[in-house]
């Protein structure tokens, strides 16, 4: 059991203990896609969505998730969330996400980009729901991460 670092000797899950690492400068990027009826693409492009301004409110959900982040993943670390940035574009076919997290800490902040990515999505699906039942969130993922002990990571094709 020794292998996985999430587990102790006896198998019981347990946080990772980075009390001894140094912190270094770290970043995180993920995307998300939010698909949607064309009739919804249009009202988001021309601002007339009911519920307001669609990607304002999504953007500060993104960031405000990205360093709420361990209260949603149980094992996750309590670490500083010193830069957070959520880009959204409107695409024909829906709205594409990007979030990156930066911090100077002792692990990384792949979980906080990809929470903020799908926190973004959540709360478009939330604002656009009323209107168009078949929007839906899909392609979460982390595409790249700089820093840390493993160095950099670019996932083939984004």
């Amino acid at each position: 059991m020794s292998d996985f670092t999430h587990l102790d000797a006896a198998g019981n899950a347990r946080m990772v203990d980075v009390t001894e690492k140094r912190p270094t400068v770290r970043s995180a990027t993920a995307r998300a896609f939010v698909r949607c009826a064309a009739e919804t693409v249009a009202a988001l492009r021309d601002g007339t969505v009911p519920k307001g301004d669609v990607l304002a409110v999504a953007r500060i959900a993104g960031i405000q998730a990205a360093k709420r982040t361990p209260e949603l993943l149980p094992l996750a670390h309590v670490i500083g969330v010193h830069g957070a940035t959520v880009d959204l574009e409107i695409v024909d076919a829906g709205v594409e996400i990007e979030a990156t997290v930066r911090t100077a800490d002792r692990t990384g902040v792949e979980m906080e980009a990809v929470t903020a990515a799908t926190v973004a999505a959540l709360t478009i699906l939330d604002m656009v729901k009323g209107s168009d039942r078949s929007a839906l969130i899909e392609n979460a993922r982390v595409v790249a991460k700089h820093g840390g002990r493993s160095g950099s990571w670019e996932r083939p094709g984004g």
